[in-house]
């Protein structure tokens, strides 16, 4: 019996001794790396399989960045600089004096930003029973209308919501952003951590943040007419169901378009 003990400790302990290195390897080894998927369901991530077009529109969204703010400076500047006099004016000729229209910050214009030139702004025939000034969207076709007067329209190439996520219907906007900031919805960010990625609760606005140079907010929805980091997506079926445009193009449709505007998803 008491050889039988020996034998079996003996066994145990020659077990524990091998298995000894793998259990400190495994509690000392540092994980391997996390690899991230470069998807566009993701538009946070950087897209590997366009590195240096990725870097130059980075480029070009800081240059644009830069320039937006040194406007906003020169504006904040001259308000505090211009202080009139005070002087009783007599009401019969008291005129206001015109105030000039707002000057948008635009972006460079560049040829190398990977989009389809299909997709580039045009002006076209148009027929449709909506209003001037009515913005419709034709996600098949993956181009948005600007309709003008005399059966006429400016077309921008967009992206649209990729499969499981396209809608159609018809909603205003409600609100105007410059260099918005990204808050990524809980279902969302639900949604990428099971796929083991993380999204950031929010992101401030600048070159490297999904909402691009302007987002036009649709009724209380989470849906936005935006811009984008990554112009080469432009014509595809991409994005959670937000409308993208290059930053360019959405940069004059914020101009051209106000508050309250009529949006047709179709």
């Amino acid at each position: 019996m008491r050889k039988i003990f020996l034998a079996a400790s003996a066994g145990i302990a020659v077990s524990l001794a091998l298995s000894l290195p793998a259990y400190a390897q495994s509690r000392y080894t540092p994980p391997p790396a996390t690899v991230l998927s470069g998807d566009l369901a993701s538009p946070w991530l950087l897209q590997l399989t366009n590195r240096e077009q990725y870097q130059k529109t980075m480029q070009r969204n800081a240059t644009a960045l830069q320039l937006y703010r040194e406007q906003q400076k020169k504006k904040q500047m001259k308000r505090v600089a211009f202080r009139p006099a005070v002087r009783q004016v007599p009401q019969a000729v008291t005129r206001a004096a015109p105030q000039p229209a707002p000057q948008p910050a635009s972006l460079p214009k560049k040829a190398d930003d990977g989009i389809d030139p299909k997709y580039l702004p045009q002006r076209v025939a148009y027929a449709s029973s909506e209003k001037p000034g009515t913005i419709v969207i034709d996600t098949v076709g993956r181009y948005l209308y600007l309709v003008e007067e005399g059966g006429q329209a400016t077309r921008y190439g967009v992206g649209v919501g990729r499969e499981g996520f396209a809608w159609s219907g018809t909603e205003k906007i409600t609100r105007k952003a410059e260099w918005p900031e990204w808050r990524p919805p809980e279902e969302m960010r639900i949604r990428e951590r099971k796929k083991g990625r993380e999204l950031p609760v929010v992101m401030e606005g600048g070159p490297a943040n999904p909402l691009g140079a302007r987002a036009l907010y649709l009724g209380s929805t989470l849906y936005r007419i935006h811009g984008t980091n990554q112009p080469w997506t432009i014509g595809g079926a991409v994005s959670s169901g937000c409308i993208r445009m290059r930053n360019e193009d959405v940069t004059e449709l914020y101009a051209r378009v106000g508050v309250g505007t009529r949006v047709v998803v179709q």
